[in-house]
């Protein structure tokens, strides 16, 4: 064979081998891998690097602050929620009680008005005897509501920041306005000066702090058929004084001047039961029927 023939063949034997490296699955011509390597140049690694330099430093970390707290903060919410709700359902649940027994007075509510001043001696239309505690005051006629205000303690806010508490013993007619309340001379000096005559106030009811007890008096001809029974000295407003009548309770019903009338003398003498605007009872035994005579009790209603 000549070296032509050889030398044609060998040649044909490397075409042959080329088409087939070129025909190969997965094979990657010089294009190929250019156009792939512009891809990952501009395409891939400019968008990682990009998520990179944008996301998870700058988007991606305060994105992924702001999801692990909400997650976080739900449950947090929720925990902070779950045992209020067992109180604020208390509360509702004593709220249509304290809301029936109160009258326009009721605990937790901001009250707002004026104070004014008069010359008091801790009487009044409440018909309590005049006392040596002269930090007393005259409730308006809405307020005082046909005498559910007596005997309340009420805290009382100037607006520069002094407070004065003092007990409901009269009641202020006329001009007296929703809200307002005349003080004695001598608690509005408490709050200002006496040349001021008359400032903004706000208040709410009060339930102090006392040693002192409640005491029954039966008013001026009372007997055994008819009398009218006054309470002195409650802690919290008087919502109800009832007295025994058989096996039960009977309610008798309230003056503007702060005496409960038996008109047919029914329980007169015998055991009562007092309830204050939350609700809770006082069971005083029976007092004989001593016309105005102050009768101690040794009881009191609960602190609020």
């Amino acid at each position: 064979m000549s070296k032509r023939w050889l030398f044609l063949s060998a040649a044909a034997v490397l075409i042959v081998v080329s088409l087939a490296l070129v025909l190969l699955p997965g094979h990657k011509d010089a294009e190929d891998v250019k156009s792939e390597a512009g891809s990952a140049a501009t395409g891939p690694s400019a968008t990682s690097s990009g998520s990179a330099a944008n996301s998870p430093s700058a988007t991606g970390t305060s994105t992924a602050s702001a999801a692990s707290k909400k997650p976080s903060a739900t449950p947090s919410a929720r925990t902070t929620a779950t045992p209020a709700t067992p109180s604020a359902t208390k509360t509702r649940q004593q709220a249509p009680s304290t809301a029936s027994l109160a009258g326009r007075i009721r605990p937790g509510v901001t009250y707002r008005g004026v104070a004014t001043f008069y010359d008091a001696d801790g009487g009044g239309a409440c018909l309590y005897d005049p006392s040596d505690d002269v930090m007393t005051g005259a409730m308006n006629t809405a307020d005082y509501e046909s005498s559910k205000a007596c005997g309340a303690y009420v805290l009382v806010h100037a607006a520069g920041g002094a407070t004065i508490t003092v007990r409901i013993t009269n009641e202020c007619p006329g001009d007296c306005a929703p809200g307002q309340i005349d003080l004695s001379a001598q608690a509005f000096a408490k709050l200002a000066a006496p040349s001021a005559g008359r400032i903004p106030i706000t208040w709410n009811l009060a339930s102090p702090s006392t040693s002192d007890t409640i005491s029954i008096r039966y008013k001026t001809g009372s007997t055994r058929y008819w009398c009218g029974i006054q309470a002195i000295g409650h802690r919290n407003p008087l919502a109800r004084l009832e007295v025994r009548a058989g096996s039960g309770w009977r309610q008798l019903q309230r003056t503007d001047y702060n005496y409960f009338i038996s008109e047919d003398g029914s329980g007169c003498g015998g055991a009562l039961r007092l309830t204050d605007i939350y609700g809770e009872q006082l069971t005083v035994p029976a007092l004989a029927v001593r016309a105005n005579v102050t009768q101690p009790t040794r009881l009191q209603f609960a602190k609020h």
